[in-house]
């Protein structure tokens, strides 16, 4: 096991130790910096998604508007 040692305000240190007492502290910090890794690997992934999509966009196929409304009223049939 490693040790982290990082300062807090001191009302965040009351109520976390208020909310868990009695409780094994540092395998809940554990839990919360695991949690906090995996959200912020998923926001890099939609930053990515999103950044992949963006740079395709000049090179989307362009349909006139005439063939998709034409498309979308024999849809309505």
């Amino acid at each position: 096991m490693a040790t982290v040692n990082f300062s807090v305000p001191e009302d965040v240190k009351e109520a976390f130790n208020d909310t868990f007492e009695g409780r094994n502290k540092s395998a809940i910090v554990a839990d919360l910096l695991r949690e906090a890794v995996e959200r912020e690997k998923r926001r890099q992934a939609h930053i990515a998604a999103g950044d992949a999509i963006l740079s395709r966009w000049d090179r989307r196929p362009v349909v006139p508007a005439g063939t998709i409304r034409r498309a979308r009223e024999e849809l309505r049939r």
